[in-house]
């Protein structure tokens, strides 16, 4: 069952911009059959689904609230938001850049501007009582959120994903970060997008997974957040998300006290399992499931396993 998009009365997107989402939705029907819901950010038209029930009885109270990372979108969480919009309202939102939102070709895609994004959509959606789901930059973007609203935040779901510094760039990332080569690789080719669905995963992508993560991502333009994103990793205190990942790092402490469910792919090349650590030394209480036959794309290559830790870790701190 598909529920109506809680939206409230705005503006309506671009004509371009809804014909393009319905154009890369006939590519994806079967596996994302979800209503299309859209709000006017700070930085330009986000794309998002909101399904299940709204009204505050029961678990419907806790909203879950899905963030991805690069170079995913929604599509990402589909069986999140299949798996539990009968009893939970599920929103999961396509970053700017991404998915079926908008892609500005001149606006910053630095992690404060994203944060700002899914800050002002949690606003309007007055989320309250909310459980994190959070997968690569959606940690940072999504703690990002959680540091300035602790009071709106209930729990936590992790998933290969990090919201403070990393100790080092892996040479594949690295690669991607240089000037020229970068853009030609990651836009021109959309080399990262291909490697992706290739090398986070710990088996090979049903065809229909692999179609449904590459669909908004067919062209130079409609790229340009995934390599703007791979260019915003601060690495240096010059870097200009610098100032603001320590915001967030040093913010995290507000949120010790809140239930913590950690569920990583051991595959990770990425995030490797060290990350874990990292997760404990500020979170010491969070309850860790490792996947050993998953990779980063977690949701892909163990979904039913995942939903099983989510949805045990949703009972136990109802």
């Amino acid at each position: 069952m598909s529920a109506e998009p809680h939206t409230k009365s705005a503006p309506a997107p671009p004509t371009a911009l809804l014909e393009q989402a319905a154009s890369t939705r006939t590519k994806i029907a079967d596996a994302y059959p979800f209503e299309s819901a859209w709000f006017q950010a700070p930085g330009g038209w986000l794309h998002y689904v909101d399904e299940g029930p709204t009204s505050p009885s029961g678990s419907a109270a806790a909203p879950l609230l899905c963030v991805h990372g690069n170079p995913t979108w929604s599509f990402y969480f589909r069986s999140v938001v299949r798996g539990f919009r009968e009893t939970h309202r599920v929103v999961a939102v396509d970053h700017l850049g991404c998915g079926l939102s908008e892609k500005p070709q001149d606006w910053s895609y630095q992690l404060a501007d994203h944060v700002a994004n899914l800050e002002a959509l949690v606003l309007e959606l007055d989320l309250k009582n909310i459980t994190l789901v959070l997968h690569d930059w959606g940690g940072a973007i999504g703690m990002g959120v959680a540091t300035r609203h602790p009071e709106r935040i209930g729990r936590i779901l992790l998933g290969n994903t990090a919201a403070f510094f990393a100790d080092r760039l892996p040479k594949r990332i690295a690669a991607s970060r240089l000037p020229v080569l970068g853009p030609l690789l990651l836009r021109g080719f959309g080399a990262f997008s291909q490697a992706a669905v290739r090398m986070a995963v710990a088996r090979p992508l049903d065809p229909i997974a692999k179609r449904g993560l590459l669909a908004p991502y067919g062209s130079w333009h409609d790229r340009i957040a995934q390599w703007r994103f791979v260019k915003d990793i601060p690495m240096q205190p010059s870097h200009p998300s610098w100032d603001e990942l320590a915001r967030i790092d040093a913010g995290l402490a507000a949120l010790r006290t809140k239930p913590m469910g950690i569920a990583w792919g051991m595959q990770d090349w990425c995030f490797t399992p060290a990350y874990i650590d990292d997760w404990l030394k500020r979170f010491p209480d969070a309850e860790v499931t490792r996947v050993e036959a998953a990779s980063h794309y977690l949701l892909e290559d163990a979904p039913l396993e995942t939903l099983a830790v989510y949805r045990s870790f949703l009972e136990e701190h109802a």
